[in-house]
């Protein structure tokens, strides 16, 4: 199953990165959002059509040494990496791209410039990074991002296109120059086939006519109004028929043959009908006082700490006669999450969670926990069971710093063992089987 890198590259573009690139162009963070959405896919795009380039495979290697992930916002515009990286997979499009993401985030040209070369600097950095952390060679790294061509190509922002870039899709993702043209043909085929038919539906209805006026002439001496008026309503019916055929078969042709931005051709009419009702946004969680032996800890209604805490004042825990009996109840953080590829690095909130997890443990001293991490069903899974099993092993560490690693028996990592959500759903709605949990253990 391939790895979508660009959901490694994400964790190094969040709410933070954005709200500074904002403060240091001056622009809108919905601005900056808005280009590095567009940024990201295309930068990807150019390393996935340039992965058998030892040139580009080599920047990328020299990128998880380099220090650019650690300074983004301000190293990334002189890097020499990045500078000659981008001359390699844009050449002289690089000046379209930038106009073209202006144009379409609402920012001016030199914020562009400035973000293509921060997206293009944390994209190298992150897939140099996890080819590091993975021993991935020079042919590994070329195979990875070969496998992105047949992620991305939908990923493009509504109203983006390659070709708004000013870069041929044809040369982008293989054979889509070659879909283009069948599908084309095939047009032409059904539009010329329509107006035969339509054709010939009309010689036959002129020739009905004809013999109706006849008719009309022999049988009524040339005295009556259908003479005339038959005929010219059947002419009538006979262009609306026309017509209609006509503009029927462009239609379904149009429908038929609809490309996506980066020319492969897909079915417009079936991919309308398939797309999900759209469902109602969940209410957002607000964080209340939770009672732990008169101090109060801030977490969720129902949530990791308030789950916890009931079943130890139940004396759940004291009455499981062994650990079995307490192996199939996990509890979910709620706030405790990585940052996308790290196991190293946690996102901004998720600190004090732990920290109540630490009181938990300290309050109830008899208690034992076990630790659990899961993955998506992206990626390889021999790779991901190696990152779950890192991030938990982390928290276990960071529990015995803060003093209460006596009563915790274990972490293990189970990769995407355990997901739920199919690797081609969004990134969000994966984003419920990438967790980390802990249950109560004997």
């Amino acid at each position: 199953m391939s790895l979508n890198v660009i959901d490694l590259i994400k964790g190094q573009l969040g709410p933070a990165l954005v709200s500074q690139a904002a403060s240091q162009f001056g622009e809108s963070e919905s601005g900056i959002s808005k280009a590095i959405g567009g940024l990201l896919p295309a930068v990807v795009g150019g390393l996935a059509n340039n992965a058998d380039n030892p040139g580009v495979v080599d920047a990328i290697t020299k990128a998880s040494s380099s220090g650019i992930l650690g300074n983004l916002l301000g190293g990334s515009s002189s890097n020499p990496i990045i500078t000659s990286l981008l001359s390699s997979l844009f050449g002289d499009k690089v000046g379209g791209l930038v106009n073209s993401i202006a144009s379409f985030s609402g920012i001016s040209n030199t914020s562009a410039g400035s973000l293509l070369n921060l997206v293009t600097g944390a994209t190298v950095g992150t897939v140099g990074k996890y080819a590091a952390d993975n021993n991935l060679g020079a042919s590994g790294i070329s195979s990875l991002l070969n496998d992105q061509k047949g992620i991305i190509s939908s990923l493009l922002p509504a109203g983006l296109s390659l070709a708004s870039f000013g870069l041929g899709a044809e040369n982008w993702f293989g054979q889509a120059k070659e879909t283009v043209s069948s599908v084309t043909s095939t047009a032409k085929d059904n539009i010329a086939e329509g107006v035969a038919t339509a054709r010939e539906n009309v010689s036959e209805g002129a020739r009905e006519v004809r013999e109706q006026f006849n008719n009309n002439n022999d049988n009524q001496g040339g005295g009556s109004i259908w003479k005339w008026l038959l005929p010219l309503l059947l002419l009538i019916a006979a262009g609306y028929f026309l017509w209609k055929q006509c503009e029927k078969k462009e239609t379904t042709t149009t429908m038929s043959s609809s490309t996506d931005s980066t020319g492969t051709s897909t079915d417009t009419a079936s991919a309308t009908t398939s797309t999900p009702a759209t469902t109602a946004t969940p209410a957002a969680k607000t964080d209340e006082n939770i009672d732990l032996n008169g101090v109060m800890l801030k977490g969720y209604k129902g949530g990791m700490e308030d789950q916890m805490i009931s079943f130890l004042k139940s004396d759940g825990y004291k009455s499981a006669a062994d650990d079995a009996a307490l192996k199939d109840k996990w509890y979910d953080f709620d706030h405790v999450n990585f940052k996308m590829g790290s196991s190293t690095e946690l996102e901004a909130g998720s600190q004090g969670q732990l920290d109540n997890l630490v009181a938990i443990l300290k309050a109830f001293p008899d208690s034992k926990i076990k630790i659990g991490g899961y993955t998506d069903k992206t990626g390889n899974e021999a790779s991901n069971v190696k990152l779950s099993q890192a991030r938990a092993d982390y928290i276990k560490a960071a529990l015995g710093k803060a003093g209460v690693g006596a009563q915790v028996l274990g972490a293990e990592g189970y990769g995407s063992k355990f997901a739920k959500v199919d690797a081609k759903a969004s990134d969000a709605e994966r984003a419920a089987d990438r967790k980390m949990s802990v249950r109560f253990a004997k």
